[in-house]
């Protein structure tokens, strides 16, 4: 489900990342849906997009893929030997693969995400898959600092239920990192799984089994989130231990995260009462591709690519008789049941964003400069009132802006120009607090120098003053600019400035978007050592929209 300048998957268009911060991946939301993209399980944002596949031919197999399976390109080589096939990947993010599969645009012979179950619930979208098999398997699941899941009593063979883990959060002695749900389909499963255990009828969710108090509460121990589960890791490791215990991710990732030692000891809880599991399912779009399609999936099912897989993804197998190495524990988890149709899947990630999790505080950086003008600021306008609803695609469906969300946009040219502030308490698009959003974009003006720096100065003062009036708060600034900074302060004393102020604000991260000339380099030091990322929305096909709407997965 999601997408993200930065780097991981690329979502509803091409999108290239210019962040440091490893492959993004991007959003599997309903099922992957999430906004976008699919969940990169290796670092950061990253919208490694490739170039457009080749055409079609007999003996090869296109694939419309989410980004996380970056991890199985080592594998290709020794698939064509063994097949005759030569397979192409092309990334894009969850939600966007099943807009274009719907739609008859993918382009691909196949498709091939962490999950398809969101797909299947839209209509007609089942009927796209002409033949599907799992390939792999991932449990979401949780993952502990060791020292504290041994506080718990969480060790050893330990029966921990999702309402054990509630009781640790509504008494605030656990909090975790979990991705957007709407980006990324680790945080949708994670959603669709809670939700499944607190209803406790074993049946397919319906929207009255939707038990709001317990949700409410579990997800109020949510303090980082991010659009893919591999930018979250990355966050997670470099968070204090102290201000975030646990993370929610797929089983893969947190094994590769305990056998790496990079957060230190990681206990692993798989919940009793249940899990969604990741079938990584490859669906045949092509007909006159089916038998490339038969033989790859009948190699990546062979024996010995499965336990391949096992060895270097840290998945599952999906093949029964193939043995799991002692890592996975023992026993199978109990898989618990998935929304029964797309209004409840809609329904949850509609509450989790209105009701359930933190609210959140968006500052947005605006350059209004003279280079602005024209199509660039027509370009940032079409964004800004894209996000009110504007976009009723399904990734702009779930990016837009949230009940309970402040919004603080600040401009600035040759120094701030002016800051407003908007509170969303009715998130239906046209409602009042979104048409004042879309009036302020209508008014904005180009003109003057570029005073980056300064802005951005400004933008943290306002996050100091946000971060202390509400410190439970989900705090992000997005700086948007098209140029250099020639006015204002520079760099060494904006980071003098940064450095000096309280340790909450400077914990605040930053996401900046490449648009236009502006320095890379400068924005992506600027990113990078606040914990954000960087997006590029200067790549072909790619627009300022897009960009915004996958930053969305981050906040």
């Amino acid at each position: 489900m999601s997408r993200g300048i930065t780097s991981g998957s690329r979502c509803r268009r091409q999108r290239r990342s210019v962040g440091a911060l490893g492959a993004f991946g991007a959003l599997v939301t309903a099922v992957t849906l999430l906004v976008g993209c699919t969940d990169g399980g290796s670092g950061g944002p990253d919208t490694s997009t490739s170039s457009p596949p080749p055409p079609s031919k007999a003996g090869t197999l296109r694939i419309l893929a989410g980004s996380e399976l970056k991890d199985l390109e080592p594998l290709l080589p020794d698939l064509k030997k063994a097949t005759g096939i030569s397979v192409t990947f092309s990334y894009t993010g969850t939600l966007d693969g099943a807009d274009k599969i719907l739609h008859g645009a993918a382009d691909a012979d196949a498709a091939w995400f962490s999950s398809d179950r969101y797909l299947r619930l839209l209509p007609g979208g089942a009927a796209k898959e002409l033949v599907r098999t799992p390939v792999m398997l991932s449990p979401v699941v949780l993952g502990v600092r060791t020292p504290l899941a041994q506080q718990f009593g969480w060790t050893g063979d330990a029966q921990v239920t999702w309402g054990d883990i509630a009781t640790k959060v509504s008494s605030g002695q656990l909090t975790y990192a979990m991705t957007n749900p709407a980006a990324s389909n680790s945080g949708f499963s994670a959603l669709v799984g809670v939700a499944a255990a607190f209803a406790g009828t074993g049946d397919a969710l319906q929207v009255a089994d939707i038990k709001t108090a317990p949700l409410k509460s579990f997800f109020s121990g949510q303090v980082l989130t991010a659009g893919s589960s591999g930018f979250l890791t990355d966050a997670f490791v470099k968070a204090p231990a102290a201000s975030v215990g646990a993370m929610i991710n797929y089983e893969s990732v947190l094994l590769t995260l305990q056998r790496s030692g990079a957060a230190g000891p990681i206990t692993i809880i798989r919940p009793h009462d249940g899990v969604i599991t990741a079938d990584y399912p490859m669906a045949l779009l092509a007909d006159n591709r089916r038998d490339e399609y038969t033989r790859v999936v009948t190699w990546l099912r062979s024996p010995e690519a499965q336990r391949r897989i096992q060895n270097d993804t840290s998945r599952r197998p999906a093949v029964p008789g193939v043995k799991l190495d002692a890592r996975f524990g023992t026993g199978t988890p109990v898989e618990l049941p998935f929304p029964a149709t797309q209004q409840v899947a809609d329904q949850l990630l509609a509450a989790y964003f209105d009701e359930y999790r933190r609210p959140t505080h968006a500052i947005y950086v605006l350059d209004v400069s003279g280079s602005m003008e024209g199509d660039r600021l027509a370009s940032l306008q079409q964004a800004l009132v894209g996000l009110t609803g504007a976009d009723d695609s399904l990734s702009g469906r779930f990016a837009r802006f949230r009940g309970r969300e402040h919004v603080t946009m600040i401009t600035f040219s040759s120094q701030v120009t002016g800051t407003r502030d908007f509170t969303i308490t009715d998130p239906r698009p046209g409602s009042p607090d979104l048409k004042a959003i879309t009036d302020f974009a209508g008014s904005l003006r180009a003109n003057g120098n570029t005073a980056v720096y300064s802005a951005l100065d400004a933008a943290y003062d306002k996050a100091a003053q946000a971060t202390k009036a509400d410190p439970n708060a989900l705090t992000s600034i997005v700086l948007m600019t098209d140029g250099e900074t020639n006015s204002g302060l520079d760099a060494d004393q904006f980071t003098t400035r940064y450095d000096a102020r309280p340790s909450t604000a400077r914990a605040v991260r930053t996401f900046a978007v490449v648009f236009g000339e502006a320095d890379r380099d400068a924005l992506t030091t600027i990113a990078t050592s606040t914990g954000g990322a960087v997006f590029d929305a200067t790549a072909p096909g790619v627009s300022l929209s897009d960009v915004f709407q996958e930053i969305r997965g981050y906040q």
